[in-house]
């Protein structure tokens, strides 16, 4: 009777454990689609292939009304959100190049002293990390992309490797940081410009090469594509660019799910597709249109604030320098003259408000305070890094910085785009909520049974 009863239970346990293992996708691939963005996707989707995005569309789980969690958005900051599942304030990259307070020269977001490239400047675990911990470094966990930036970002520190597409050498390159390049690495050879197509083909050969999602061990392979007219130099001169743009995507896509569908298979396999929330940033003339609209010049206006600084508190230097849309003061000045930061700030943001084009002005005492109507800004500024005083310019209005050669034009909507889950244990659902990208990472997390990264403090989707 015990034989029975113990054969029951070890029954039981292993078809436990197969359900468990089923359950658990071998492979998540995550692809972030730069410039992506929801209406063009909704225009352009009868246009797709049915075994492209059309297929994911009709059969994923997808949020139709995804967004960035911050303001600001550039595509640096938001690729490591979608790794991280936090925004700048925690996860410490605000944009491609940031000032350095201590020599007042920018920094690149992967810069690194001894690799030259790596994710050193990442202040929190990624997916890609908590997966190599749980797994005790077993599962793979690779990130490809165009830029170099995009692709360390993507894979976080513990990766397997960071691939990009060296535009100097014409070649597929990483950083010593990950350690010695694979031999295949430029087997074939890279073409001589990049293409989305080439993204996925290449995306291919790294599955089949290093044999992911080939054991029940999870693995990770994060892929960043554009669909920004700047980085589809082949297409961008041609009519209904954007149309052409967005097919190849698809196409890419297409080819992407069927072949790892049929190398993992489709029931271990997990994807998720999404945007990154940046936008397209070539200028409108609003003026020839008589839309208001004007110049802000940050640097021309730092100048005039260090004259209204110094009239107020005696001569001195005031402000150290600008970068982007923000304002760095010298801290060791007002400390000399016994100042309050508190009411430097609150004098700075006065006159700066009485600026022609300037719409709000956040000093950084006023996003340390984490006062929900400016959460959006908070989110997208650094302790450490950002300056302290942060300027939003009127929509329609043009923010140039002389200093940092940087200009945008101001547009107060935010960029929509859908986030779509196809593969193991998806059903086929379209949900019109509102959510944010760092809602991805801890959803990921929850598929393949492992804790989220330690600065996510974010919820799973389903």
């Amino acid at each position: 009777m015990v034989n029975k009863y113990l054969a029951l239970l070890i029954a039981a346990l292993t078809t436990a454990e197969v359900q468990a293992s089923t359950l658990v996708p071998r492979l998540i691939v995550n692809i972030n689609i730069d410039e992506w963005h929801g209406e063009y996707f909704d225009s352009f989707l009868p246009l797709f292939q049915e075994d492209g995005l059309k297929k994911l569309s009709r059969e994923g789980y997808v949020f139709d009304v995804a967004s960035a969690p911050f303001d600001f958005v550039n595509a640096p900051a938001a690729i490591t959100t979608i790794a991280t599942g936090t925004t700048p304030f925690y996860h410490g990259i605000i944009g491609a190049q940031w000032l350095d307070r201590s020599t007042l020269h920018p920094m690149r977001c992967t810069e690194d002293k001894r690799y030259t490239y790596a994710p050193s400047n990442v202040k929190c675990s990624t997916v890609g990390d908590e997966l190599k911990i749980v797994t005790h470094g077993k599962s793979i966990v690779y990130s490809l992309a165009a830029h170099a930036d995009y692709a360390i970002l993507s894979a976080g520190h513990t990766a397997d490797n960071a691939i990009w597409y060296d535009k100097r050498y014409r070649r597929w390159n990483t950083t010593t940081y990950y350690g010695a390049s694979p031999q295949w690495l430029n087997t074939p050879l890279a073409p001589s410009t990049i293409t989305n197509v080439d993204i996925g083909n290449k995306a291919i050969d790294i599955v089949n090469q290093e044999r992911m999602g080939k054991d029940d061990i999870p693995d990770l392979l994060s892929i960043t594509l554009s669909a920004a007219l700047d980085d589809n130099e082949s297409l961008r001169q041609q009519d209904q660019a954007e149309q052409l743009i967005y097919q190849q995507i698809d196409q890419t896509i297409a080819k992407l799910v069927t072949s790892i569908e049929q190398s993992v298979g489709k029931a271990h396999v997990l994807f998720v597709i999404t945007g990154t929330g940046t936008s397209d940033e070539s200028e409108n003339d609003y003026s020839l249109y008589r839309v208001p609209t004007g110049n802000f010049y940050i640097n021309r206006t730092a100048k005039l604030l260090n004259v209204y600084l110094s009239a107020l508190y005696g001569q001195g230097t005031y402000v150290d320098a600008t970068w982007g849309n923000q304002i760095y003061l010298d801290r060791k000045t007002i400390d000399q003259k016994h100042l309050r930061l508190q009411d430097v700030l609150v004098q700075s943001q006065s006159l700066l408000f009485q600026t022609a084009g300037v719409s709000d002005v956040y000093t950084c005492e006023q996003l340390f305070a984490n006062n929900a109507a400016v959460s959006r800004v908070r989110n997208a500024f650094h302790p450490n890094l950002s300056g302290d005083l942060v300027i939003k310019v009127a929509p329609g209005w043009k923010m140039i910085n002389e200093d940092s050669q940087e200009s945008y034009t101001s547009r107060a909507a935010v960029a929509h785009f859908p986030i779509i889950f196809y593969g193991n244990g998806v059903t086929q659902t379209h949900d019109f909520t509102p959510i944010t990208t760092d809602y991805i990472a801890p959803t990921l997390c929850k598929s393949i049974r492992i804790r989220a990264p330690n600065a996510c403090a974010t919820s799973p989707l389903f």
